[in-house]
């Protein structure tokens, strides 16, 4: 006898079936019509972007704070696609337009998760640029407000749609190097001072509070705008949250633990420099899982890469996996598997004392990678949206989201400068009420992420 659905699913069963007749879902062959918020270097890329993928998307309108930005946007589309896209100075109102099926997100870090949530609730599906969030309380809200909506929400996590990563991920699933115990993710960018900026008078045609958004108010500066955001606590989460969190985002993938660490601690600072910036430049973090580890190393002053490669000039980001027969390197340009020839040694045939010295490392596997991934990432969303189903998603709001809260964590274990014990329920710090005062941030409203989204 089939059993009768319950009260809870007759409401989600309900609730679809509303959200289906709000918003019609697209044919196979109807262009989906994006706007894009936040048109610095990023949205300038997803204008090129999406102008490549013409034939399933349309650039229907463009939205940005800062009039001059707005115009540069409206003629490279001109340029590249023939025709004008609809111009918004507010992001809510381009929300609202029936003419958008689907909004881009490269705005800076502190407006990603409210903008998200904006969207979901005018029944937008979303793409986010990373980390997708700003704070851990965020990273919740951000997945809450997909799944009530049946948003398609993609993370500009990029890697999730490179070949070459995801076969080495799928190898480490397989085995390759034995038990994967530890993954190591590298952040070895280059960069220099910021120096100082004095406050001035807002720039013409610039809403700056409106680019502050969630911030508290405060007198403009340079420094605190265009890319230099990134460094400051209230706008920015410093380079683990801006290049890392690609790399924390493959470190949980490949670790392929779920859930939260037992303890996380995050030691650094930021040396040399005397300027405005107010995140480190210098980082090592240790997320602890109990029967596993996962390591990340920020370093913005000159350094050599580690792992395989030779000196590869001022740059290398990168993830190293260590299993019980051997260890896989993963970056930009490929994967390397190398086996240990002594065999997997994590059960009772150890190798006996003095064994190791003997030990060899032999290359079993090599792959190259390359190309521009964010087209295809951007065209897996689009499968997401035409289907309805956030789990062809390679980069869901819940696996950015959950990338983005572990370099949050990172973060405010180094503010509080000790080692921080984890709820592995509920991500929420023990017994340490400075931790959590950093879960969440004084929102100014109305730029508020809402409790019930």
């Amino acid at each position: 006898m089939q059993q009768q659905p319950g009260r809870r699913q007759f409401v989600q069963a309900a609730a679809a079936a509303i959200a289906t007749s709000r918003f019609p879902i697209l044919g196979a062959n109807d262009r989906i019509n994006v706007g894009i918020v936040g048109m610095g270097g990023r949205g300038t890329d997803h204008v090129e972007f999406y102008s490549k993928l013409a034939s399933e998307a349309r650039i229907a309108a463009i939205c940005d704070v800062n009039q001059a930005a707005r115009e540069r946007a409206v003629a490279l589309v001109k340029k590249l696609n023939n025709y004008a896209p609809k111009e918004y100075p507010e992001m809510r109102a381009m929300f609202e337009s029936k003419d958008i099926d689907a909004v881009s997100i490269t705005t800076p870090n502190h407006w990603h998760a409210l903008a998200t949530v904006w969207a979901c609730q005018a029944g937008k599906d979303v793409y986010v640029e990373k980390p997708a969030t700003h704070n851990l309380y965020e990273s919740v809200q951000v997945v809450k407000a997909a799944r009530k909506y049946n948003r398609m929400v993609q993370v500009g996590s990029q890697s999730r749609s490179m070949p070459h990563k995801m076969k080495a991920i799928q190898l480490l699933r397989e085995g390759a190097i034995g038990q994967v115990y530890h993954a190591r993710a590298e952040c070895f960018r280059r960069r220099f001072s910021i120096g100082h900026t004095p406050e001035e008078p807002v720039p013409a045609g610039l809403d700056w509070e409106n680019f502050l958004g969630p911030c508290q108010l405060r007198p403009f500066t340079r420094n605190r705008y265009l890319y230099n955001w990134h460094w400051f606590w209230e706008t920015g989460n410093g380079d683990i949250g801006n290049q890392g969190v690609h790399e924390m985002d493959i470190s949980l993938w490949g670790l392929g633990r779920s859930g939260w660490p037992v303890a996380v601690s995050s030691s650094g600072g930021k040396f040399v420099w005397k300027d405005d910036q107010e995140t480190p430049n210098t980082q090592q973090t240790t997320f602890d899982f109990g029967e596993a580890q996962m390591t990340f190393e920020v370093r913005n002053l000159p350094t050599p890469p580690e792992g395989l490669g030779g000196l590869r000039g001022p740059n290398y980001v990168g993830n190293i996996f260590f299993g019980s027969a051997g260890f896989l390197v993963v970056d930009h340009s490929g994967f390397q598997v190398y086996k240990s020839t002594a065999g997997d040694v994590s059960g009772a045939a150890a190798l006996g004392a003095g064994a190791g010295s003997r030990e060899r490392y032999e290359k079993t596997l090599e792959e190259k990678g390359g190309g521009e991934p964010t087209d295809p990432h951007m065209q897996n969303w689009f499968q997401g949206i035409r289907a309805r189903d956030y789990k062809l998603l390679h980069a869901d709001i819940a696996i950015g989201a959950r990338s983005a809260a572990f370099c949050h964590l990172a973060n405010v274990a180094y503010r509080c400068g000790r080692t921080l014990r984890v709820s592995e329920a509920t991500g929420q710090f023990l017994n340490d009420a400075e931790a959590n005062s950093m879960w969440s941030r004084n929102y100014r409203a109305p730029y508020v992420v809402p409790e019930a989204v």
